[in-house]
């Protein structure tokens, strides 16, 4: 049975408890507002029973602490995770969403409309009076103002695509730093659990990292206990499925820029990302999302417009062949001088290529000087350039820019040769592009006057790299494909900015000055319908500045309904891990009471001991 002063040991039993419950209790309230804190709860049961001679059988000891718990659910951490994904990406596409969009707003500001209609409005008082000098040079003016426009538009594309290259290295870095802050959590976790009680706040802080890690990537996490009872635990975190973190150890990421673009509009040192132990990170995994997969889509996404197709060439060839290709129009080609063409699983170092159309069927055949030679054949192998992603990014919408000014640019050159200048001599290119080498002038194809229009082959041009490359004379025309005319350097040709004279109005000075059949043909463009197949070409633009308004307005709606969503389930979550201050008030309330009752039982035992101890002898 039990000693005779029992009744204290109970009691006192009650004081610990309540005392530990009433601790718990304030250190749930003065964490209400630190983020990613759980609520704890001391977890409680009643003593060993105390087996007694006597007929009543067992006899009480008390109450026993089982240890201080976190109010958390599992459940609604994956949930949260997941959503947490979906808003990161979604997020930051509606941001560089915007920031495109902004940039092609014609309501606010002056932007192509206003340049086109301008240029198209002083070509029709041009048509009043072809021969003066002053209405052409207004004319070569608003020419010049509506090709600037599409100079800033790309200058400002290719700003936010360094943008999303700057924070993918931002991205990467804070995983990194994540990462190894998890690990080191996760040590100093096991060190305390394997001597003690749960590391209750060390746990939470490794939680709300886990939190900040979802918003940039997938994330998934899995905890084993290792042993039995032992209190250490195995805790995984993965990326993708990739283990990022394992325990105390940590595996990291890093970034490496690009020594060859994938695409011609592409800025220079884009990074690819690569486990730093050399496996493979998949940046085009449809299940990476998180920030980082919408900054790689926004920055790469090309809309699946890459080069594709089949190529022949055997082992040791120093060239190949590609056919039954994707592109056949120079209008819609954008891969770089020099890059990288993937055949099957081997990817060759390129270093020129040429482009010749077959006459008959009007199909390109590619063919690329190879860096070194074939390694194996290569029969009816499928080759690209670059990578297919499936979604419209900057290259994309700088792809379709360069598709308007290439198709714009030749139709209205092809008019403007057609005509003679003021001094009977046959027209020039009218709008034109630099080299970005030498910033001379490209001339697209000889004049008609020239001594090389008969022997120039129209049908095939080159990439003027490597083994093409040709040092040409200053005073000799510098011959290129509208393959090399982008919007980052579509301009009006130097000449015509020097002298409005060299400027054609007429197909032939013989019908008078004021003939001006090539004016009304220039003019014409603006409303033909079979330019583009969207239509004229202010029909193609609007289709284009309504695809980039669908495509915000979607980033922007997605963004919105998933923060709607992920509130709801953060709420879910803190209905049960979250304090409610109320209620632990009433905590305070219950435990004191406990706490004042404890100390009840004391005072009465200590008076029948008084009695029993002092007055039975007596």
């Amino acid at each position: 049975m039990g000693s005779t002063f029992f009744g204290l040991n109970i009691g006192q039993t009650g004081l610990y408890a309540y005392q530990s419950a009433l601790d718990t209790t304030a250190h749930n309230i003065t964490n209400t507002e630190t983020e990613g804190y759980t609520r704890q709860v001391m977890g409680q049961q009643a003593g060993k029973a105390l087996s007694v001679n006597s007929t009543y059988g067992m006899a009480g000891t008390g109450v026993s602490i089982t240890g201080v718990k976190q109010l958390r659910d599992e459940y609604y951490d994956i949930k949260y995770w997941k959503n947490n994904t979906m808003l990161g990406e979604y997020s930051s596409k509606s941001h560089y969403m915007t920031e495109v969009e902004n940039y092609f707003n014609d309501i606010s500001v002056d932007g192509f409309n206003t340049s086109f209609n301008s240029m198209n409005d002083s070509l029709q008082e041009l048509i009043k009076n072809p021969s003066s000098l002053t209405v052409r040079t207004q004319v070569i003016n608003y020419a010049k103002s509506f090709s600037e426009y599409f100079n800033s538009v790309s200058t400002n594309l290719k700003s936010i695509q360094g943008e999303c290259n700057f924070e993918v290295r931002n991205r990467v870095d804070q995983i990194n730093s994540t990462s190894q802050q998890i690990a080191a959590l996760t040590k100093q976790i096991n060190t305390l659990e394997v001597s003690g009680g749960p590391a209750n706040d060390l746990r939470d802080q490794r939680a709300l990292l886990v939190d900040e890690l979802s918003e940039i990537a997938n994330v998934s996490v899995s905890e084993k206990t290792i042993g039995a009872g032992v209190g250490v635990t195995s805790y995984t975190v993965k990326i993708d499925g990739v283990t990022l973190v394992d325990g105390g150890t940590s595996n990291s990421l890093k970034v490496i820029p690009r020594t060859e673009k994938q695409n011609q509009n592409d800025i220079d040192g884009l990074y690819d990302i690569t486990w730093a132990n050399g496996q493979d990170f998949n940046m085009r995994s449809t299940t990476l999302g998180g920030a980082l997969q919408a900054l790689l889509e926004v920055r790469d996404g090309n809309n699946q417009s890459n080069l594709q197709g089949t190529v022949y060439a055997e082992a040791g060839d120093d060239h190949i062949t590609m056919t039954d290709t994707n592109i056949n129009a120079v209008e819609k080609l954008n891969i770089p001088e020099t890059g990288v063409l993937t055949v099957g699983n081997h990817e060759y170092s390129y270093t020129g290529f040429e482009v010749t159309k077959d006459v008959e069927t009007g199909a390109f055949i590619y063919t690329f000087e190879l860096e070194n030679p074939v390694a194996a054949d290569a029969v009816d192998e499928q080759a690209s350039i670059g990578e297919s992603i499936d979604y419209k990014g900057i290259p994309y919408y700088m792809s379709q820019m360069n598709e308007f000014v290439r198709t714009y640019a030749k139709a209205f050159n092809d008019i403007h040769r057609g005509g003679v200048d003021l001094e009977n001599n046959a027209g020039m290119d009218f709008f034109n592009a630099t080299n970005k080498v030498n910033g001379r002038e490209y001339t697209f194809g000889p004049l008609k006057d020239s001594d090389d229009y008969e022997y120039y082959d129209f049908d095939t041009f080159n990439s003027q790299t490597g083994g093409y490359h040709e040092d040409i004379p200053e005073d000799q025309p510098l011959y290129g494909s509208y393959y090399f005319m982008t919007a980052e350097n579509f301009t009006v040709s130097k000449d015509l900015l020097l002298d409005a004279n060299l400027m054609t109005t007429a197909s032939n000075v013989v019908d008078g000055a004021e003939n001006n059949d090539i004016v009304d043909a220039l003019l014409a463009l603006k409303d033909d319908k079979m330019l583009f197949k969207q239509g004229a070409p202010d029909g193609f633009f609007q289709t284009l500045v309504a695809e980039i308004g669908i495509d915000t307005k979607k980033a922007s709606n997605f963004s919105d309904g998933q923060e709607n969503i992920l509130g709801s389930i953060k709420n879910q979550r803190l209905s049960i891990s979250g304090v409610d201050v109320d209620e632990e008030a009433m905590n305070l309330v219950r435990f004191q009471n406990a706490y004042n009752l404890s100390a009840k039982v004391i005072t009465v035992m200590d008076e029948i001991y008084d009695k029993l101890i002092n007055y039975m002898g007596a």
